[in-house]
Parts: structure tokens; C-alpha cells; sequence
């Protein structure tokens, strides 16, 4: 009793002291002592905006971009951080930073108090800010900040706590290195534009489960913990505590779960769920990453690609206010001939064009040699009003090319064509006929002005270098013709041939084929299957497949693949038993959320979109991890380091 009766004399006391409290009558107040209102925090898409109940005080009235002219005349208090400071005209001028934006508060020396506090006040300092809102005088408005219009003059300044000076500058951009910026994550973060980053993640996230869960799909967990992945990469083997000797692995995917799934009739699934790779230690690869995971069952291609291009286009609407048309279909095979790559950049108007047809005869065996060899091939790329590129140029696209096994970069400069071979620039021209040479030209398109490269080796190192030399030629060359491409690739093999004349999965052992078990094994090498990847500006977005869901396709696959019943068994014999009980057809696709966010952003790695990246070795170099583990903890695991030898 003693208990309630002190509460209410609280509540009380706070009702009539309150700046924002509104008179009502006692028995009001006994109808609060029933129900406690919590802070009302109403969300929209573009801004979180706080309002404070009739009991509660929150530190802040406000966040600093949300303050504008609307709010002219009015007391708010601010919380965050001093993002610069200026003295000027005998004031002080506070940039207070939180997660919305930047707002300038004034002090003026009339508060003398107050003044002192601010005189005292450094770079990032954590303060509470309580002052007017008015107008900017004119010619102060500052068009760059949502707050532009207006300043808050300081009535009172509290330090919250202070700070030393940052490792590097946040208010302007410098060059610090990115291992200094990953020590210092915590502090890199607070820059306004990695703020923005990742709020826009936070959008589209959200965006992107609204979509979903309005097509019916359920979010589902998948565990973490797994046995070894089946497709031969490299994991991440977890010791287990109460198995000795065995070894879990965190996911590559959630693949097989979300296949069961679809066995247990879920239907519509996805997830957005951490997925852990270490095949791949290339640039734009990150050992842990986020993917939007996504499966169906009892629809085909055609309604899982409408589906997710629906929801990228939502996705895009919603967060940058763009409208997408349909997405172009475009087949692997062509893919490949035209562009050199299995994700084309539709921005980028150069192309591969084949022309070995032209070049079988010629007494030149760097370039009849692979004419005449039907695993091999011949391209050119045409680079209209290049002719005037340096050789020093020319030399470091040779090298580029090299990275990807070429083992050279033929040329022709075309300077005047009417002039037949005495007009164009090329070692290699003396060993072509002039009558070859006029053909090429014409089937590349080549004017006065361009230069074509030429690439002829095995055809995947001629298509994967010159692809890449598109790409890089054009963006050197500022090339691109729009701001976004985004398309679909199908069609793939299923299958990719090795040099010992096996077979891999070009996508995984368990996309389905466009044929019959029977006719998959009479023609593997030849065999497509019922895969598609969504690109989007040169860059794989998500791929997919429509999967096996019958025992006998799932196990004819595996024997091409050269896994044995035993191994079979071994690896996937719980999805095998799935299979037995009334699988449904299904398919589905996964998204790379990091990479959507990055292309949306326009950030240039995916580091700068995850909140706490790790190197490309999988080190944190904030945390200092991976850490040694003391004997104990090792024993209780079965595991034991051997001993080094000490050094004499």
C-alpha cells in the first residue's frame, strides 16, 4: 500500500511540474495510475519522429534533421554529438550530429553560464542541448542540410560525456587506409554517410520483408550449426563440445533446409539469413555475408523470376523513387558470345564479335591455331574513337588481360580506312590478308578513329579477359549509356567441363535439367537446366533454379557428378529420404543483400554497407579475432595444438 501510495505522490509531483504537461482534473490523475503510457514512437518511411507521453520525459524532443521551419519559435532539446565546432563574431557555433542529420545550435555570450560550458566543448563530445528554434539569417541558409533553414539557439548545454580526439577526421573525407577505418569501426560509422548507408539497408530490409510477407512468404530460421557442405568448398568447421572428433560447419547456404521445407509444405519461404564462404578470397567477396534467401513451391520459372523482379522493382520504387520496366531476358549462351560474361552490364555498349572464320587460313598461328580448334575462339572489340590511345596504355590493358590467362592483346588502329592496310596500325595486320582484314573491320563495325582489340586463346580465357577489358575500357573511357541495367540471364548449362573431362555443377547438384534423367546422360555436356540470375549493373543480384524434386533425376546428377551411392549417402541422405516422402516441385533463388545495398548506395566495396565487415581473411581487426583459446577450453572440446618448439 505504502508502495502505490508513494508511485502515485511521484506521478503526481511529475504531472504538475512537467513543462509539457496539460491541467487536467485529480481524477484524471487516477485514471493514469492504471495504465502507464509508453513513448509513442511513430515510424514512416523516410523518418522516425518522437513524441513524448503525458508521464514519461524522454532526453530528447527531437532528432537534429528532422528540425525545420515548421518548428520556428519553439523550445526542443537535442542529443548527440559535436560534430564541428566554430567560433565566430564573438559566438559559438555547435554542429550537433545524431543518426538523422546535423543541426547547428547557437550560443551567444548573453548566457554566460552556458557560454562557458560551450567554450569547453571539443569534437565529439556527447551532449544534451536544450535551446529555440529560428530562422537562419539570409545568406546563412545551407541548402546541404535538412536543417538548412533554420539554427537552434543554446539555452542550456549539458556534457554527457567527454571524448578524446578521433584516429581521423569525421566531418570531411580523408584517405586513412582501410584497416585504420576497420580498428576504428565504431568511430568510422559515425560519419554521416556511412550513417545513411546503412540507414538505407534498414529500409530496404524492411521494404523487402513488407513484399514478401504480403505474397504469402513465411519467415523460417535455419540452423547455424551444419554438417561440412556438401559442394567441396572450404569451411568454417566448428569443433563440437559432447561429439569427440566431430566437427560442425557454419552455413554456406540454408539450401537443403529450405528445400525441406518445401517438402514440409511450407510453400513460401524466405530468410534473411548469414551465410559464411571461404572459396573465393577475391576483392569484392567477404567470408561472412548476409543473403536473402527465398523458395517456392509448385511454381515454375516464370512465376519465381516475376515474383522476385516484382520485388526488386518495389525495392527501388520505394528507397530511391526509380521505376524499372520488365526486365530483358537474355540466354547464357548469348551472354557469353556478345558480352565475355555470364553477368553483362547492359550500360556498356561495346561487344565481342567472333571472327575466326576469318582467320583459318592465315600463316599466323597465333591466330590459326586457335581458328582452327572447335574448343577455342577468336574475338575482337571494337573501341569506337580510341585510335589516338597510347601505347603505354595498350600496355597496361595487355597486362590486365593477363590476369585472366591471355597471353597477349592483339590490335588494329584504325586511322583512315579508304587507305586500306597502308591506313592501319598493327603488327598484325601484315599477316592477314587485306581481303580478311576488310571483313573483320566491316563485321566489328570499325571506323576511322576506333581501335579493335583482339583476343584468341581456349574460349573461356578469351571470353572472361576481353570481358573484362569491356568493362574496364568502359568505364575508363566514360562509355556507359545509363544509370541502371538490370536483366535476367537463363538458360545455363547444366554442367561445366574440366580438363580431366569430368564434370562440375555450374550452379548446384540439385537445379533441375530442361530433360529426362535418360537424356541427361546421353548428352551431359550439352544438357541445360532450369537456372536464371538476376544482374544488375554488371553484377550478379541473386541466382537460382527450379530444383530436382524427384530421386531418380537427383541421382542421376550425382552420377555424372562422380559421387558414388556411398558418398551420396554420406553427404545428402537426408535430402534423398525427403525426397521419397511426396516432394512438391519447387525452386527458388537467393539475393546477396550486401552487394543490392552497395549498388544502391553507391558505395565501392561491400565493407562500406556492413556494419562490422571482416577483412578478406576473415580477421576482425576491431576485436583482434580469431583469438587463442586457453588449454582448458580446448580439452573440453578434444582438442589438442601440438607443442612448438621453442627457439635457442
Amino acid at each position: 500500500m505504502k508502495q502505490t501510495s508513494r508511485r502515485a505522490r511521484k506521478r503526481i509531483w511529475q504531472a504538475a511540474t512537467s513543462p509539457t504537461e496539460v491541467e487536467r482534473k485529480p481524477s484524471e490523475h487516477k485514471r493514469d495510475l492504471a495504465v502507464t503510457p509508453a513513448p509513442t514512437v511513430r515510424k514512416t518511411s523516410t523518418e522516425l519522429r518522437i513524441t513524448r507521453s503525458e508521464t514519461t520525459t524522454m532526453m530528447r524532443s527531437h532528432y537534429c534533421g528532422q528540425l525545420n521551419e515548421s518548428l520556428e519559435g519553439q523550445e526542443i532539446t537535442l542529443c548527440g554529438w559535436v560534430h564541428r565546432r566554430r567560433d565566430h563574431g564573438g559566438v559559438i557555433f555547435l554542429d550537433i550530429r545524431d543518426r538523422d542529420g546535423l543541426a547547428q545550435v547557437v550560443f551567444d555570450p548573453d548566457r554566460a553560464e552556458t557560454f562557458a560550458a560551450a567554450d569547453r566543448v571539443r569534437s565529439e563530445y556527447v551532449v544534451k542541448v536544450t535551446g529555440k528554434v529560428r530562422l537562419r539569417p539570409a545568406g546563412a541558409v545551407n541548402a546541404n542540410m535538412a536543417s538548412g533553414m533554420i539554427e537552434v539557439l543554446g539555452y542550456e548545454l549539458e556534457v554527457l560525456n567527454e571524448a578524446e580526439t578521433p584516429p581521423f577526421p569525421l566531418n570531411e573525407f580523408s584517405d586513412v587506409g582501410e584497416e585504420t577505418r576497420l580498428r576504428y569501426r565504431f568511430i568510422d560509422l559515425r560519419r554521416p554517410e556511412m550513417l545513411d548507408k546503412l540507414r538505407l539497408r534498414s529500409r530496404m530490409t524492411t521494404s523487402i520483408r513488407r513484399y514478401l510477407d504480403e505474397n504469402g512468404f513465411l519467415d523460417v530460421e535455419t540452423p547455424i550449426l551444419t554438417r561440412a557442405t556438401p559442394e567441396g568448398a572450404r569451411d568454417y568447421l566448428v569443433p563440437s563440445r559432447t561429439h569427440a572428433g566431430s566437427f560442425f560447419a557454419l552455413p554456406q547456404s540454408p539450401q537443403l533446409f529450405k528445400q525441406l521445407l518445401m517438402v514440409a509444405g511450407f510453400d513460401r519461404y524466405y530468410q534473411i539469413a548469414k551465410c559464411f564462404r571461404d572459396e573465393d578470397l577475391r576483392a569484392d567477396r567477404q567470408p561472412e555475408f548476409t543473403q536473402i534467401d527465398i523458395e517456392t513451391s509448385f511454381l515454375d520459372e516464370k512465376d519465381i523470376m516475376g515474383l522476385t523482379e516484382g520485388m526488386i522493382r518495389n525495392l527501388f520504387k520505394e528507397v530511391l523513387d526509380l521505376e524499372f520496366g520488365e526486365f530483358p531476358h537474355m540466354t547464357f549462351e548469348e551472354a557469353m558470345r556478345r558480352y565475355g560474361s555470364d553477368k553483362p552490364d547492359l550500360r556498356n555498349p561495346l561487344e565481342l564479335v567472333d571472327v575466326a572464320d576469318q582467320l583459318k587460313e592465315v600463316d599466323f598461328k597465333v591466330f590459326s591455331g586457335p581458328a582452327n580448334d572447335p574448343k577455342c575462339r577468336i574475338a575482337a572489340l571494337r573501341v569506337p574513337g580510341a585510335a589516338s590511345m597510347p601505347r603505354k596504355q595498350i600496355d597496361d590493358y595487355t597486362k590486365f588481360v593477363g590476369i585472366y590467362g591471355a597471353k597477349g592483346l592483339a590490335y588494329i588502329k584504325v586511322n583512315e580506312r579508304a587507305k586500306g592496310v597502308e591506313g592501319l596500325q598493327s603488327p598484325i595486320v601484315k599477316n592477314i590478308p587485306e581481303a580478311n582484314l576488310n571483313v573483320i573491320l566491316d563485321r566489328v563495325g570499325a571506323v576511322d578513329g576506333d581501335i579493335v582489340f583482339f583476343g584468341a586463346d581456349k574460349a573461356k580465357i578469351v571470353s572472361e579477359a576481353l570481358g573484362a577489358l569491356r568493362i574496364k575500357v568502359g568505364n575508363d573511357l566514360n562509355l556507359l549509356t545509363c544509370e541502371w541495367a538490370p536483366m535476367w540471364v537463363v538458360d545455363f548449362p547444366m554442367f561445366e567441363e574440366n580438363d580431366d573431362g569430368s564434370f562440375s555443377a555450374l550452379h548446384h547438384p540439385f537445379t533441375a535439367p530442361k530433360c529426362s534423367p535418360e537424356e541427361l546422360e546421353a548428352n551431359p555436356a550439352t544438357a541445360l537446366s532450369r537456372a536464371y540470375d538476376m544482374v544488375l549493373n554488371g553484377t550478379e543480384l541473386g541466382g537460382g533454379s527450379i530444383r530436382i524434386h524427384r530421386k531418380e533425376m537427383q541421382q542421376a546428377v550425382f552420377r555424372l557428378l562422380g559421387i558414388d551411392e556411398a558418398e551420396q549417402e554420406e553427404k545428402f541422405g537426408f535430402l534423398l529420404d525427403a525426397l521419397k516422402y511426396g516432394a512438391p516441385p519447387h525452386g527458388g533463388l537467393a539475393f546477396g543483400l550486401d552487394r543490392l545495398v552497395m549498388l544502391m548506395t553507391g558505395a565501392q566495396s561491400i565493407r562500406e554497407v556492413i556494419a562490422f565487415p571482416k577483412t578478406q581473411s576473415a580477421a576482425c581487426v576491431m576485436t583482434q579475432a580469431p583469438g587463442l583459446v586457453d588449454a582448458k577450453a580446448l580439452r573440453e572440446l578434444h582438442i589438442r595444438l601440438r607443442e612448438q618448439p621453442k627457439a635457442e
